[in-house]
């Protein structure tokens, strides 16, 4: 597939720079982009420097971005324009419907609404309702209870414990798990004895579970997740836990038990947050912060204890100067100890050891 890229620019609506008739075959961004290929870039001097050395043939960028004489089209929305462009020569592969098949095992007593998939050898225990234009694929495992709710998309390897609920065009992607005991012990007589494993899972709209994430289920009551809430792969929510409306969680976030969030809350990949603690609507904690109190509503948290991001610069700026403060106060240790030896000389004792800065 090709096109030229005056074509491309009517494509996207943009403003056509130079040679339209440059034959394109393909797109890619600017650190991969070789000949024949239309590449993106931005204002940024960085972005610049490297469109300059890039061998692309042309190039989609902002109506203030600096052409550099291969032709380039220029629109609002670069992102938007050049993922256009991506799906003309890479378009997406359409799902097939194919209705429920003969090799998935489900129940007698599941209540399947009319245009559901239910693919190979996926699994829907009793008394599941699966809503209409849902998509269960192959390998999925739906336990008994479950509640899936329409347009629903359940990935394959995915694991869905009983009673869960699954709000409307939710996504759960492969091999996540929803619905997993919480890990919470008795100590009895010196073993570790299960807690009450009561509860369930509760998705509300529009969430997205990524790969091999693990979502809790409650003691007694909902873990939930809250509307539009996206969530990465390899991140754990544990149980009890209230995450609120549109969270962004980030790879490898951990979520200690009994957590709250309120809306629009970030967590930055591997923050780590510890149970019982309330993230108040708007924080933003930054990559790998290890949170042990409340967040209050909009602060933005970094470092290991989380502290505000102002005071953990403040913080790492003068761990980077200790280096620098141990050699000075090893020198004024040097010129201390060699003035109070000149003073106990001149007043007849003998001089004392002091010891050094280490």
């Amino acid at each position: 597939m090709q096109a030229t890229v005056q074509e491309l620019a009517a494509l996207v609506d943009g403003r056509l720079v130079g040679d339209g008739s440059v034959v394109i075959h393909g797109a890619s961004p600017l650190c991969s982009a070789g000949p024949g290929q239309i590449t993106l870039t931005d204002d940024s001097v960085d972005r610049r420097h490297k469109l300059a050395e890039s061998q692309a043939a042309a190039v989609v960028m902002l109506p203030s971005g600096v052409t550099d004489g291969r032709p380039a089209i220029r629109v609002d929305d670069v992102h938007g324009a050049f993922a256009t462009i991506i799906s003309h020569f890479r378009p997406p592969r359409a799902e097939t419907r194919i209705g429920i098949s003969s090799l998935a095992s489900i129940s007698p007593s599941a209540r399947i609404e009319e245009d559901v998939d239910v693919h190979p050898h996926a699994t829907i225990g009793k008394d599941v309702c699966v809503g209409s234009g849902t998509t269960i694929h192959a390998g999925a495992h739906v336990m008994s209870g479950a509640q899936i709710g329409q347009d629903v998309t359940v990935f394959p390897g995915a694991v869905i414990y009983e009673n869960t609920v699954v709000g409307p065009r939710c996504i759960i992607h492969a091999n996540a798990v929803l619905g997993a005991y919480g890990f919470g012990y008795c100590s009895d007589s010196g073993r570790h004895e299960l807690s009450s494993q009561l509860g369930n899972v509760v998705l509300e709209a529009d969430v997205e579970v990524g790969a091999a994430t693990t979502i809790d289920r409650g003691t007694y009551g909902p873990t939930v997740i809250g509307e539009g809430t996206k969530i990465d792969n390899l991140v754990m929510v544990a149980h009890n836990c209230q995450i609120g409306k549109h969270n962004m969680l980030c790879s490898q976030v951990g979520v200690a038990g009994s957590t709250s969030t309120g809306d629009y809350v970030v967590m930055a990949g591997q923050v780590g947050v510890r149970d019982h603690v309330h993230i108040g609507k708007g924080a933003v904690l930054g990559a790998m912060a290890g949170v042990i109190n409340d967040v209050a509503e909009g602060d933005q948290m970094i470092g290991i204890p989380a502290t505000p991001q102002r005071e953990q610069k403040i913080k790492q700026a003068a761990l980077a100067k200790l280096p620098e403060m141990r050699r000075q106060l090893k020198k004024l240790q040097a010129t201390v100890n060699k003035m109070v030896a000149a003073q106990e000389t001149d007043q007849g004792d003998p001089p004392r050891q002091h010891r050094a800065v280490a």
